[in-house]
């Protein structure tokens, strides 16, 4: 089932278009991935989550 609800990154507000009625930039989807104790990618997202953070 698709989620309707998206998140502006820059200005926080939710909004249900693909651009923040606000500030005019792209939305995203607020909602984590579904977990699955099969996930073949772990390693690579947990990876990649904490080489975002800023090393």
């Amino acid at each position: 089932m698709k989620r309707f609800i998206r998140k502006c990154p820059l200005c926080g507000t939710y909004t249900l278009k693909n651009h923040c009625p606000k500030c005019n930039s792209s939305t995203v989807d607020p909602h984590p991935a579904k977990y699955s104790p099969d996930d073949k990618y772990v390693r690579y997202r947990i990876a990649d989550r904490y080489a975002e953070s800023g090393e």
